[in-house]
């Protein structure tokens, strides 16, 4: 046999092996993305009720989100609509669209997130009356390696936080990355958001004073991550803001939303 041969067997098969494999994962990969995507909302789930405080390991994650109501909210009225799908609805896809979200200026976009798209899905907790509870507010914004995606839950007079959590982000590990932290997510719930008609809630360098006449909108800082700090304070008082959800949740207060 020549070495031509040889050579010429070695490439056959292994072009056989990469069009099997090919198919094998292409194939496995159609299989799987149900499973995947029944997991991604579970996890959409699963964060949502641990930031709002809601999350029992003694339940199943779909019978404590039935206690929940999703809906699209109008960025630009602050109220909610039914133009939007909300089970289809792609809020990060939008947001880069620039038809279906509005360019930020320099001085609006506190959090740096360029564009801030037309609707958001919102999530409310209503308590055996009918009466709303918890309101679940998606936010995010540039932190000092990522951009962090999270949740934060307010009680029903929507300037109270009930909760706060991150569920993507790539912060450094025990710098930045303490938004992770069981802990300093604790810090969160009973502070207010709004001071004299502005979102003033934020982080500061240190601890704070829980004697202190700002204490109600300070949470303590994270040590040596003054940037991701700053970001997660920049996201809050944006998305919080009047450019954000400031003007849904005034709606809401007074039964025009």
């Amino acid at each position: 046999m020549s070495s031509n041969d040889s050579v010429s067997k070695t490439l056959i098969v292994a072009f056989s092996l990469c069009i099997v494999c090919s198919i094998i994962v292409s194939g496995a990969a159609v299989i799987l993305k149900p499973a995947q995507e029944v997991n991604k909302t579970l996890d959409r789930k699963r964060n949502i009720l641990s930031a709002a405080g809601m999350l029992d390991d003694g339940m199943t994650i779909d019978e404590q989100f039935s206690q929940v109501t999703t809906r699209v909210v109008d960025l630009r009225t602050g109220k909610f609509t039914d133009e939007i799908d909300a089970e289809k609805y792609d809020q990060r896809k939008a947001a880069k669209d620039p038809a279906a979200s509005d360019a930020l200026t320099t001085e609006q976009d506190k959090a740096k997130v360029s564009r801030r798209e037309h609707f958001a899905i919102v999530y409310l907790v209503e308590d055996s009356a009918g009466d709303i509870d918890k309101i679940i507010l998606p936010v995010h914004g540039a932190g000092l390696w990522s951009t962090l995606y999270g949740f934060v839950a307010l009680e029903s007079d929507g300037n109270t936080v009930a909760g706060l959590g991150f569920y993507e982000h790539a912060e450094t590990p025990g710098l930045g990355g303490e938004v992770d932290n069981p802990r300093w997510k604790s810090l969160w719930p009973g502070k207010q958001v709004y001071r004299d008609g502005q979102a003033a809630i934020g982080l500061i360098k240190g601890s704070v004073d829980p004697a202190g006449a700002n204490a109600p909108w300070q949470i303590d800082g994270l040590a040596g991550a003054t940037l991701t700090a700053r970001g997660v304070t920049n996201l809050v008082q944006f998305w919080l803001g009047e450019d954000g959800f400031e003007p849904f949740l005034n709606n809401l207060k007074s039964g025009e939303a």
